[in-house]
């Protein structure tokens, strides 16, 4: 029911995600009557329909959505994972309420003391994946020592990787650099057993060198905002530019070819679907805005990390890695 868009998209999307992979089966989460609307063909019965009352707002307080809405399709949704009876939970509802709700209804994994948002950016190499992205504000060491065993996990596990390289966002490559939280974080991944490849700057995100790259929620949140509205920009210049005249009208016909492979390779909407790592259980949050091949991609991240052992891999490491250090 979430989103900007609600089961227009969300339904189609199921559909779509349901006849690509014959193991999966879809549990539609919301006011029925709705839902049903848009829902033309189950798919060979692979797609149910779970009735719940109330709907979280976009703007809705997280505070409010989890004490007062204990019906609502966000928290039944969440709570099927609980239950054993999903393997995860996508949503393209009110991030902070479903962060609180997640967080209350699923708990931490042992040894994670807070979950963090964790999502894939396009690079020159393919892709990364940067965690936190606006979960956490205020990090201490350990955490963002935590967030660099999940990300690597993470990757580990849907990308058969053994050994990840994880990289720390920071304003410089040399080891003096950054704030003591930063600098101290860098000893304890150095220290940790991963893959560490020391600090990366802005620039390196997309330069792709790092495969996992940890950050506090505040930082990883303006890079990413930065990032998405450059792009954005970016894309307007170039139909302003190709719309000027009959000529440059013709080169865009020209270069159409390459415009249409250089879209494929940033299109966000490949890319949609951030997982809240560290809960026990799968939830990926989509964004918004998603269209029907967005949050397609979105359901598609959500599998395949319920087929990988996400869950167990990140317990397994953090086992590893006891005593961890006392959190701040």
């Amino acid at each position: 029911m979430g989103g900007d868009h609600g089961p227009v998209v969300t339904v189609p999307a199921a559909l779509d995600f349901v006849s690509k992979y014959e193991d999966v089966r879809v549990i539609l989460v919301g006011l029925e009557a709705e839902i049903r609307t848009f829902l033309s063909n189950d798919v060979n019965g692979r797609i149910s329909v779970l009735h719940a009352t109330e709907v979280v707002a976009m703007d809705e307080p997280p505070a409010l959505a989890l004490r007062s809405k204990k019906d609502s399709s966000m928290r039944v949704a969440i709570n099927l994972v609980k239950q054993g009876e999903a393997d995860a939970c996508v949503s393209a509802g009110n991030t902070g309420a479903l962060m609180a709700i997640s967080r209350f209804v699923l708990k931490m994994l042992p040894g994670i003391d807070r979950p963090a948002i964790c999502a894939i950016l396009p690079t020159a190499k393919g892709h990364t994946h940067v965690l936190d992205l606006g979960a956490n504000v205020d990090c201490s060491p350990e955490h963002l020592l935590q967030f660099g065993i999940m990300g690597a996990s993470l990757v580990g596990a849907i990308e058969h990787k053994d050994r990840p390289t994880v990289g720390i966002l920071n304003i410089g490559e040399e080891d003096i650099k950054g704030n003591d939280v930063v600098k101290r974080a860098a000893e304890l991944l150095r220290e940790s057993g991963l893959n560490f490849v020391g600090n990366v700057e802005g620039d390196g995100i997309y330069k792709g060198e790092a495969e996992v790259v940890v950050c506090d929620g505040f930082v990883g949140n303006v890079a990413l905002k930065a990032s998405e509205g450059l792009a954005q920009m970016l894309a307007t210049f170039l139909r302003q530019e190709f719309k000027r005249n009959l000529l440059t009208k013709f080169v865009a016909l020209i270069a159409m070819p390459v415009l249409k492979n250089f879209r494929k390779h940033v299109d966000h909407r490949r890319y949609n679907g951030a997982t809240l790592l560290g809960l026990k259980g799968i939830v990926v949050k989509s964004h918004g805005s998603a269209d029907v091949f967005s949050f397609s991609n979105a359901l598609g991240r959500a599998a395949e990390e319920a087929r990988t052992g996400v869950l167990q891999r990140i317990t397994e490491r953090v086992a590893l890695q006891q005593p961890l250090p006392e959190s701040a």
